[in-house]
């Protein structure tokens, strides 16, 4: 992909703007102003709903990621996760997105090139991981219904257009 597209991509809270733009289907969120205080982190927690989970902008792998059930510890845990995503990316963005406690990892492979034709090439399930890494992959998903299935690779297809996406990913 291009330089553009990946630094699009590679930014979560730019990549669910993306997303959103492009109507495919995102979970419930909430951005953190710059300077975001005690009142605002509330704030977007309420919008949000408990559980829910505070996560680094840049980067992945867990780090900056926390979980919070309750207004209660929001504030200690979004100073802690900003505090490690800026250490581990150079950021210390984070947003919040609501928790799926019974969640599936599935990612949807495309393929596009440069007169803005992409298609989906399946997808596999990433659901098997330790410390939040992959440890088994399975292709294709298994236990996915064939309506879930073709609305995740549509919705990819639809995401992978609307930014311009070359390439494999």
């Amino acid at each position: 992909p291009s330089p553009k597209v990946i630094d699009l991509m590679g930014n979560k809270i730019a990549a669910k703007k993306a997303a959103e733009k492009a109507s495919v289907p995102t979970l419930p969120w909430a951005l953190l102003a710059d300077g975001w205080a005690s009142a605002d982190l509330k704030k977007a927690g309420e919008k949000v709903g408990y559980p829910l989970l505070l996560k680094a902008a840049a980067g992945g792998g867990g780090r900056g990621m926390r979980l919070v059930a309750s207004a209660n510890e929001i504030d200690e845990k979004a100073e802690s996760a900003a505090r490690e995503a800026q250490g581990a990316f150079g950021s210390g963005e984070i947003f919040l997105e609501m928790y799926c406690e019974k969640s599936r990892h599935i990612e949807v492979q495309v393929l596009g090139d440069l007169h803005g034709t992409v298609v989906s090439l399946g997808e596999r399930e990433c659901s098997v991981q330790r410390r939040h890494q992959k440890v088994i992959e399975e292709a294709p998903a298994p236990n996915l219904s064939e309506k879930t299935r073709k609305a995740l690779w549509a919705a990819a297809v639809a995401l992978a257009k609307a930014v311009n996406y070359s390439n494999a990913g």
